[in-house]
Parts: structure tokens; sequence; C-alpha cells
């Protein structure tokens, strides 16, 4: 323990801040504090707004209403007082640019051109309104003509393929007879005989090919092997006793 105290002693304190360096973190802590209540009071001085404004909105005749381009946060309040004040809520434009929101009672929501036409940046009034219901009458009609016209399609193609396959199947038949009309070159025994049907000849050279098919078992077939060389054997032994016979012969004729 004696050892530790003395190591700890002998060791360098941390450097002690100057009032210097106080003072200017507490400057920096108070100008931040200062920053976060102004935006909170900026923030509800706003939504106070916001609540009086629908507020009268709900009492007038009004479909909807819209906010100029705000940020982010500006917006999620106006979305939140518009859910709690039972009305629909939608932003439209370009983020940090032209982004808006446009608050709708519900009785009144939006439709698909109104929407469409504030996303595409048109904004939405009765002429606009006019021109979207046109595009919407003609993309509808184009895709009903498209419809009709694959549907035509697909029944002549198939119409085709039942007319090619009951083609396929009807029987095929001449509409001319060749015999009566190559008479007078062939006549009509050579049409007969040229018309009949051919048979392969079952014989070629002097054997007929049923005689040339071996029908023996390979037992038996082996077995005529066998007796083939035994033959062949005892034939070149009797030849070779014969021209020994002939050869003893021979020398005791000699002088």
């Amino acid at each position: 323990m004696d050892l530790l105290d003395s190591i700890l002693n002998a060791m360098d304190a941390p450097p002690a801040n100057n009032e210097q360096q106080k003072s200017l973190i507490k400057k920096q802590r108070e100008m931040m504090e200062r920053m976060q209540n102004k935006q909170k009071e900026e923030l509800l001085r706003f939504r106070k707004y916001v609540d009086e404004r629908m507020g009268r909105f709900a009492k007038d005749d009004r479909r909807c209403i819209e906010f100029q381009p705000l940020d982010k946060v500006h917006r999620s309040v106006i979305h939140e007082v518009a859910e709690n004040g039972g009305f629909i809520a939608m932003s439209f434009g370009r983020e940090d640019v032209d982004r808006h929101s446009v608050v709708y009672k519900k009785e009144h929501a939006p439709g698909e051109d109104e929407v469409t036409a504030r996303r595409n940046g048109d904004g939405w009034n009765e002429e606009i309104a006019k021109e979207y219901a046109e595009r919407r009458r003609e993309r509808l009609a184009q895709e009903q003509s498209d419809k009709e016209a694959s549907a035509s399609e697909a029944a002549s193609s198939a119409s085709s393929t039942s007319a090619a396959a009951d083609q396929d199947s009807a029987e095929v038949k001449p509409t001319t007879n060749y015999k009566a009309k190559y008479a007078h070159l062939i006549g009509e025994s050579a049409a007969l005989q040229a018309a009949r049907k051919t048979e392969t000849n079952q014989s070629y050279g002097f054997v007929p090919s049923k005689n040339k098919k071996d029908v023996r078992s390979i037992e038996q077939t082996l077995a005529d092997i066998q007796a083939k060389k035994r033959l062949r054997l005892a034939q070149q032994q009797e030849l070779e006793q014969e021209q020994l016979a002939q050869e003893a012969t021979t020398s005791t004729e000699d002088p």
C-alpha cells in the first residue's frame, strides 16, 4: 500500500481548467439552451397558428386548405394537428424546394386526378380537373381497345390452330386417278402390275436365306467345332503316317 501511494503521489495531476475556459463552456451551454427554447417557442406558436386555421377551416365550406412550403418538422406539426382534428393531410412537391402540405376534409378527400396533378406540380383548379379527366378517359379507352385487340388476336390464333388441326386430321384424297391419266402410256395391266405389293427375295445366291440361319444352341456349336478340330487332326496324322510309310518303302528298294 505504501508503494502504491508513493507511485500515485509521484504522478502528475491532471491539468485544471482555467477560469476563461470554464466561462467559455458555460456560455456555449447557455446559448444552446436558449436556441432550443427558442425553437420550442416557435413550434408552439406555429402549432397554435395551425390549430386556429384548422378551426376556421372546420366551420366554413372549403374542401381543402394549403400551407406554404415548410420544412419537415413544421409539416409534421400540420399532419399531427390534422389527424387530431379528423382531417386528411397530404404533402406535395420537392423536398427543400416547394414541399408543402394540403389539408382536406374527409368528405372531400382528393381523387386520383387531383393527387396526380399535385404530384406533377400542376396544382388543382377547374381547368386542370377537366384536362386530367379527359386524359383519364383517353387512357381508359386505350386500355379497353388494347384488351379487345388482345382478345381478338387470341381468338383468331385459337381459330387458326383449330382449323389447322382439322385439316391435318382430315383424310387427304387425290383429285385425279393417276392410272386413268397415264393409261394410254402404261396400260391398265401394267399399272396394276406396277402397283402390286413388292416382296423381298428370300434367296441370295444359290442358298436360300432361311437355310443360312444357324438354329443350333451354343453347346451344340462348341461340340461341332471340337469335332471338326479332332477330325482335322486325325486326317493330318494319317497323312503323316502315309508319308513315313512311303519314305520307308523307298529306302528299302534302294540298293
